[in-house]
């Protein structure tokens, strides 16, 4: 049903004031903190598994050399969504609107709804991330103390005891991380770039990270994780976090978290021939999700 000038009343008479409620400040693409962005050309993406070789071993003199075998493991699968909006105005209430283009005031307005969309479909995939409801392609949820390594055990990125934000948590985070390692069992490279919270924890995160002496002590010890230059993205702040006591660190690991483009936002503009109304529509697709786990860590606080 097109918006008549039933629904604008007011507008359509000299004396008002002003005319409020659709100019508001959005909040930045706060998803982009979350996820790396990839584009597509398919109905879906997967990403598989690939393990490499183990440890070199000795070979005896004279011996013949050990062979190794690399595998394919599980596979990650992103399936596009088609997100859309639109609304229609008639050619009467757009002529007889004494405040403004109706149409152009809620054309800003879709535009708010399509980034506050991209927004919480971004942070879901954190605040999902311990729901066992919502795994990845090795079964389990994003983060988890017992992800199968190809060649048996299990790598955790998460704690065993959850605990909130605090110099020490933080700091056991990072050295959990450095110690990760790849499908057979070998250390890898990595370290945590961005933390990642709720409103609830910004002043927290900004006196643990940029504090210059260790925040909350009476000592002169100097703040060891901004000396090291840990988190070289700082933190940010995400208000579309549902839970205030979780916090999350993002790490360098190569295909981890993802937002596939399959096709950017489109914005169309028609009138109706018959009937004179204006319709406007907003539409794009796209997925996200995550490929390697080793992409964050998290705790879900002791809230």
């Amino acid at each position: 049903m097109p918006m008549n000038r039933s629904q604008f009343k007011k507008q359509l008479q000299d004396g008002l004031n002003t005319v409020f409620g659709m100019e508001y400040r959005r909040y930045p693409e706060q998803w982009r903190d979350i996820l790396d962005v990839e584009t597509s050309v398919k109905a879906y993406e997967e990403d598989v598994l690939m393990v490499g070789l183990g440890s070199a071993v000795v070979k005896d003199e004279g011996a013949g050399v050990q062979y190794d075998q690399g595998a394919e493991g599980w596979t990650a699968r992103y399936v596009h969504d088609t997100i859309a909006l639109a609304f229609a105005i008639t050619e009467e209430a757009v002529e007889d609107g004494l405040y403004g283009n109706l149409g152009g005031k809620f054309a800003k307005s879709l535009a708010r709804s399509f980034q506050h969309t991209k927004n919480v479909k971004g942070a879901n995939i954190l605040n999902n991330g311990f729901n066992a409801a919502f795994p990845g392609g090795d079964g389990k949820p994003l983060f988890a103390t017992d992800h199968p390594l190809w060649i048996g055990g299990t790598l955790s990125n998460t704690f065993t005891t959850q605990a909130d934000l605090a110099e020490s948590s933080l700091e056991d985070a990072l050295i959990q991380i450095s110690q990760f390692v790849d499908d057979r069992n070998i250390p890898v490279v990595m370290q945590a770039t961005k933390l990642i919270v709720h409103p609830f924890n910004q002043f927290n995160a900004d006196r643990l990270l940029n504090s210059v002496l260790r925040p909350g002590t009476a000592d002169n010890d100097l703040n060891s994780m901004r000396n090291q230059g840990m988190l070289p993205g700082g933190f940010s702040v995400n208000n579309h976090l549902t839970d205030p006591n979780a916090w999350f660190l993002k790490t360098d690991c190569p295909d981890g978290l993802k937002h596939f483009v399959r096709k950017a936002m489109q914005r169309g503009m028609e009138g109706d021939f018959e009937t004179g109304n204006m319709r406007y529509k907003g539409r794009e697709r796209y997925s996200n999700g995550w490929t390697n786990y080793r992409g964050a860590f998290a705790s879900s606080g002791n809230g």
